[in-house]
């Protein structure tokens, strides 16, 4: 009777309580042991940390070519060797690699907005707009100029602003 109606009156703890802590929330307690960022899981903590040290765990099976991540060698089969499968957009011909990345470009194509801001009535395509978009309705500025202190709400701006930043030490200066 459950099956046809819908209803799900038991719930896996474990999994609710995983999904609660992955998704809607913003706890990270993995931290890198190179420069402190924060990571949700250990996997991503492991991803990370390649990036400081430079291993490449993933190989091809048709070449010499090594990866940092399983996503690279899939990416680098189908392109170099033509092996696996493009997932294609039926209405602008674009290719995708995951299913995944295919099923969010279709919501844009059209205009499929589930996640709403809670401050205002904005819509978003994923949860990671939605995210970014977030930022407007906070007072929290996690970036800094390291030469002003100005802080800024995104990492981009504060990279854009220390290429013109007027406290900018110039180097030619300290030269003798």
């Amino acid at each position: 009777m459950r099956s046809h109606s819908g209803q799900k009156p038991f719930e896996c703890t474990s999994s609710l309580r995983k999904h609660k802590r992955l998704v809607h929330s913003n706890i990270r307690p993995y931290d890198c042991p190179y420069c402190g960022k924060l990571f949700k899981t250990n996997s991503e903590l492991k991803s990370h940390v390649r990036t400081h040290t430079g291993a490449k765990p993933y190989s091809c099976r048709h070449c010499s070519e090594r990866f940092t991540s399983y996503y690279k060698v899939k990416v680098h089969l189908l392109k170099s060797h033509n092996e696996g499968t493009w997932f294609t957009c039926h209405i602008c011909q674009k290719k995708f690699i995951l299913n995944g990345n295919l099923k969010i470009h279709i919501r844009r194509h059209e205009g499929v907005k589930p996640y709403v801001c809670c401050e205002c009535p904005k819509r978003f395509c994923t949860s990671g707009d939605l995210k970014h978009h977030q930022l407007v309705h906070s007072d929290v500025r996690d970036f800094a100029c390291g030469f002003c202190a100005k802080a800024f709400k995104r990492k981009h701006y504060v990279l854009v602003h220390v290429k013109t930043c007027a406290y900018k030490i110039d180097l030619a200066d300290l030269l003798i």
